[in-house]
């Protein structure tokens, strides 16, 4: 690295001299190129959480110099976000498009169908992989339903104004606010009730109340549907970042092709790739970018002088 080219708000350019450079740009999630090329079909139409401005740049600069492609690149941090949540962040709602108290109801499609275990595990280790599942659905489209036994349990991000949501005193009259198959939907929440096991019910632990004879199961937090009125949110899949990236050494340091440092390259935040597969565990993604973030600066720091 011999330093940047930065472009002036008057549109000129402008370069700065450096002997080293940290890159620290983020993932290409709003991208809606990238994100079709390598996460597939429907997530150009998935809704971006954060910036509109992480696009990628930085990883296609270092990739243009010959720094290696690394990790998970059809893989990402996702969630369950409000159905009619704009394209892009609104700081002003922040981070209660979310929808994140699945684990105390149930979750169906359109058709009325249930397609993951809502009770697998503790929230902080489900989230992103069902995030993901959403966007599979029809419609790009999922319901969160619950019962009165829980509404006070829920989050705070389900009391916002908003919110996508209906409420009804009968299964079929929910089904029809929130435009859900009827028929469908109603014989599910039946065959749930009636899968439900006895068992001491506790939401701050992993219970082991579940359901028998049904796919998916719920393995814990398993209460059946029975107490009106009854509350449907409609969600989709919200992007916060991809698992692709730069490969680094532990000090930071970009790699080439070839598994050598490009000297004076250094990387820190979303762009490291190679951190995450498949799913991912609440907060890591903040802890890894302080780490990293401190390594890189110093490393970058420690080059610099010595040249």
């Amino acid at each position: 690295m011999t330093g940047l080219e930065i472009r002036r708000p008057d549109g000129a350019s402008e370069s700065l001299q450096a002997k080293a450079l940290v890159l620290a740009s983020g993932g290409f999630e709003a991208n809606v190129e990238m994100r079709t090329r390598y996460l597939g079909p429907n997530w150009d139409l998935a809704r971006v959480r954060g910036t509109p401005y992480n696009t990628g740049d930085g990883i296609r600069m270092a990739l243009d110099i010959g720094a290696q492609a690394w990790g998970h690149w059809s893989g990402c941090h996702a969630v369950q976000w409000d159905y009619n949540a704009p394209w892009h962040g609104d700081r002003k709602v922040g981070d209660n498009f979310q929808k994140h108290s699945y684990p105390l109801g149930i979750i169906v499609n359109v058709e009325g169908q249930r397609f993951v275990d809502e009770g697998a595990d503790l929230r902080n280790y489900t989230y992103v992989k069902y995030g993901r599942e959403v966007i599979k659905q029809p419609r790009r489209a999922a319901f969160q339903i619950f019962d009165q036994k829980v509404v006070d349990l829920l989050r705070e991000e389900y009391r916002i104004r908003e919110v996508t949501k209906a409420e009804d005193a009968t299964l079929d009259g929910l089904a029809r606010k929130l435009e859900i198959d009827v028929e469908g939907f109603v014989r599910t929440v039946r065959d749930f009730n009636a899968a439900v096991q006895p068992g001491t019910f506790n939401p701050a632990i992993k219970d082991g109340k579940a359901t028998r004879g049904i796919k998916p199961p719920k393995s814990n937090w398993a209460q059946p549907l029975d107490t009106p009125p009854y509350v449907g949110y409609a969600v989709t899949t919200g992007i916060t970042f991809t698992f692709g990236g730069l490969h680094i050494t532990t000090d930071g340091h970009v790699l080439d092709g070839e598994g050598r440092a490009i000297r004076g390259l250094y990387a820190a935040g979303e762009l490291v790739g190679g951190l995450f597969y498949n799913n991912y565990p609440g907060g890591a993604g903040l802890m890894a970018g302080a780490v990293f973030g401190r390594i890189a600066g110093r490393s970058a720091t420690r080059e610099a002088k010595s040249a």
